[in-house]
């Protein structure tokens, strides 16, 4: 017992150590990229408030506000919106609020796509010390209810679409609509009528405005993450290192800011003064022509997205001017080798592809150069961020051999809101995916770690054929799963969507699978189909699919 307190005594210099070089890093990166830039005394004095009352959201908010409140925060299907009008519009609906009764801690539910309105509804609960429940703008009626008494929502916003999925939210502070299909309308139950009220800011919340972000639910049902506001520069510090965006710029951002990827560049916008473009809905043609427009520096978007988006670059009949952009982030789901390839080769070094996930955060980013030399990778861990791949026995795996996935970061995860944790070692939290490190130290995910099938003896996992398929030139995209068989325990079963008007039969896919991998890991069955079934965040549902195979 001695030993161990005297080991923790002498391991805590070495943590703090560790984290004040990390949390210089992330400042040097933040400094670099406009996030900390000069002020004027007041302008400081009013940011140092904004972090005491606040919380760092209330800081980035407040510091753009305070240098650029004539600049364009969001573009949107119905204009632009400044940083001042925000600002003053935050206010309003903040104040409206606490006169309802909302007290800091209570829960606010966003079912919003991208628009302005997501915005001033974000830095309201800021302002309110709420916490805001990013709600999936795909959920279904009854898992709406179920997940909005989960996480305890006491107010609710949502675009008029929702209004039928929502109508089982109970919300005893009141029911919003952020978006309705007349401009004008301020009608009661509209956040516009809101916007008409007291612009001065409201007197700050009892404690900082924190948020839960939900998991994907592609494997069952959705879990809340309750993220805090962060003591740390990380969130920023970690990809600003990393990936060159700087301030007063440009950003396309298609990706739902409900989901982890959306929200972190959204919040890197806003404290950088970046002019957010947002769309309510994701079309190819649109995104194209706002970057060229608007002269879009940066896009952030899903891998599903960045391949519609080439797509439509390809066949447009003209190529939009794209010149200005120097930055492609995609997260959210798996990239793959092929689509990277085709990015790099079609618009230049630009592409940044992020492993991480709702629990662990960031884990790994991929740079332009890393994935030319290693396509299939998702990179180096980003700074401050510690990545190992484990074997059952939670030992370091060698360059090469795949393990579990164990990721450590200055932001750790606080559990699930309904209860339980993902697997620790060492400080380290389990990913959920299974993948190696090469000789480069570039991480490859091989698949998720519940994914792994034994086939015949052999442990196969599904990503593997996944990015062979999907590098063929007549495949668009595929996805695998693991399905009974009486001889072998476990077989592979394709699901497989053609370029247009490509064609290929089944016997060709198992037959371009055996001239490249193993004879255990040839699909036995080949499907064709349309589409593959999708959240908004692009993640394949293989439970749809599993269901699919059963109803057959």
């Amino acid at each position: 017992m001695q030993r161990s307190t005297v080991g923790s005594v002498l391991a805590k210099p070495a943590v703090v150590g560790r984290r004040a070089r990390e949390e210089a890093v992330f400042a040097a990166a933040c400094a670099r990229a406009g996030l900390l830039r000069g002020k004027s005394p007041a302008a400081l004095k009013a940011v140092g408030e904004a972090y005491v009352k606040l919380g760092p959201l209330g800081a980035i908010f407040t510091m753009s506000v305070e240098a650029d409140a004539g600049r364009a925060a969001a573009i949107d299907d119905r204009g632009t919106t400044t940083f001042g009008e925000l600002d003053a519009r935050a206010n309003a609906i903040a104040n409206a609020w606490r006169d309802m009764g909302l007290r800091a801690g209570d829960g606010v539910g966003l079912m919003l796509r991208n628009h302005a309105g997501f915005l001033e509804v974000l830095f309201a609960c800021v302002k309110t010390g709420a916490k805001a429940i990013l709600l999936n703008t795909a959920f279904s009626g009854p898992q709406l209810a179920d997940v909005a008494a989960r996480e305890g929502t006491r107010l609710l916003v949502f675009d008029d679409e929702f209004r039928e999925a929502t109508e089982h939210v109970d919300a005893p502070l009141g029911r919003f609509r952020a978006w309705t299909d007349d401009p004008d309308d301020a009608s009661e139950g509209t956040i516009a009528l809101l916007r008409t009220g007291d612009h001065r800011a409201p007197a700050p919340p009892e404690r900082h405005m924190s948020l839960i972000l939900l998991t994907s639910g592609t494997t069952g049902t959705p879990k809340g993450a309750a993220r805090p506001q962060p003591k740390s520069l990380s969130p920023f510090g970690g990809p600003l290192a990393r990936i060159p965006l700087r301030k007063r710029e440009v950003t396309a951002l298609p990706a739902p800011i409900f989901h982890a990827t959306g929200l972190i560049h959204t919040l890197i916008a806003v404290g950088l003064a970046d002019t957010l473009i947002l769309r309510r809905r994701f079309d190819p043609e649109q995104t194209l022509r706002d970057m060229e427009e608007y002269r879009a520096t940066s896009l952030i978007v899903v891998p599903v997205m960045l391949r519609r988006l080439l797509d439509a670059y390809d066949k447009g009949g003209r190529r939009e001017d794209l010149s200005s952009l120097r930055v492609i982030f995609a997260a959210g789901s798996q990239l793959g080798g092929a689509l990277a390839t085709r990015t790099l080769d079609t618009l230049g070094p630009v592409l940044y592809n992020l492993y991480g996930s709702t629990e662990v955060a960031m884990a790994t980013i991929a740079s332009p150069e890393e994935l030319r030399q290693a396509p299939d990778s998702v990179g180096s861990p980003v700074p401050g961020t510690r990545v190992r791949i484990l074997d059952a026995n939670g030992h370091d795996v060698a360059p090469g051999e795949t393990g579990r996935i164990f990721v450590g970061t200055a932001m750790p995860f606080q559990g699930y809101t309904g209860g339980g944790t993902k697997p620790l070692v060492d400080g380290l939290m389990a990913s959920g995916d299974v993948g190696h490190f090469d000789e480069h130290g570039l991480l490859t995910i091989d698949g998720r770690d519940d994914d792994m099938i034994v086939s015949g003896g052999e442990n196969v996992f599904p990503g593997e054929l996944e990015e062979l398929l999907a590098g063929h030139p007549k495949i668009s995209e595929a996805a695998v799963i693991g399905v009974d068989d009486d001889e072998f325990g476990q077989r592979l079963c394709a699901y497989v969507v053609l370029e247009e008007d490509a064609t290929l039969t089944e016997d060709d896919v198992r037959a371009y699978a055996k001239d490249n991998l193993a004879r255990y890991k040839v699909p036995r069955d080949v499907h064709f189909l349309s589409e593959l079934p999708r959240n908004p965040t692009g993640k394949v549902l293989k439970r749809e699919l599993v269901a699919r195979r059963q109803e057959a």
